[in-house]
């Protein structure tokens, strides 16, 4: 599996390379940021014109995890679509893929801000989900404690090489997903919004082949933020 295994208010969960939540106790598996429809919704406003291909690609990799996996329970966490057009344009191969990816498992779809209403699909529609002690919700909310959420598509790059990929960020009080959509961006780990966000000591676990544990990055200029006392993150590999 090459993932990452975490602790988050007494839960073991494993951040996976592809940017996918397992929780094994619960069979449960959490993504964030489909954006399905990216590529229509920009053509539909006059913006970049893009290969038409995202909502394929990011059906063959959920419908890969999903595969492996076998979760009884998926949660996706807000801005599954760009915006309710793209939902509701949505071709019928792609939503019947949808229906079978849906059969036989519980499918919990968070609102989002780009996607705030109910979508025509199947599945259950939540403003946020509590599972024993963790909140799923789309935006990180300033107090939380044991929250996961999406939003912010937190990106990180490996000292040595450079590069950048899509992370998980975590501290002792919540973990952020990456985005899981084919055409979405991302936001650096150092940018003051996740800089106020996350508690040292916080962890940015890089997605790709196999997920990759470091510090999360702190400008010089930034100090660390402590915050009321909490258990120490548990950490390591998985699988």
């Amino acid at each position: 599996m090459n993932g990452h295994a975490l602790s988050l208010a007494g839960v073991d969960l494993t951040a996976l390379p592809s940017g996918g939540l397992w929780w094994a106790a619960e069979r449960l598996l959490c993504v964030s940021d489909l954006h399905l429809g990216k590529s229509e919704r920009l053509a539909r406003r006059g913006g970049a014109l893009l290969p038409p291909y995202e909502t394929a690609a990011t059906l063959d990799r959920l419908d890969a995890l999903i595969d492996g996996l076998k979760p009884r329970t998926l949660v996706c966490l807000g801005d599954s679509f760009d915006d309710r057009a793209a939902a509701e344009a949505l071709d019928e191969a792609h939503r019947m893929r949808i229906a079978r990816m849906q059969a036989g498992r519980r499918w919990i779809w968070i609102e989002g801000n780009h996607d705030p209403g109910p979508v025509d699909l199947g599945g259950a529609h939540r403003d946020e989900l509590r599972l024993g002690p963790l909140t799923f919700r789309h935006i990180a909310a300033p107090a939380a404690d044991g929250e996961i959420s999406g939003h912010y598509h937190p990106k990180c790059g490996l000292a040595r090489s450079g590069q950048v990929r899509p992370a998980f960020l975590v501290d002792t009080a919540r973990i952020i997903l990456p985005a899981f959509g084919a055409y979405t961006g991302g936001l650096r780990a150092t940018d003051p919004v996740l800089q106020d966000l996350m508690i040292d000591p916080a962890l940015a676990v890089l997605t790709g082949p196999r997920a990759v544990p470091l510090p999360m990055p702190r400008p010089d200029s930034a100090p660390a933020r402590a915050g009321n006392p909490r258990p120490p993150i548990r950490h390591g590999r998985f699988g």
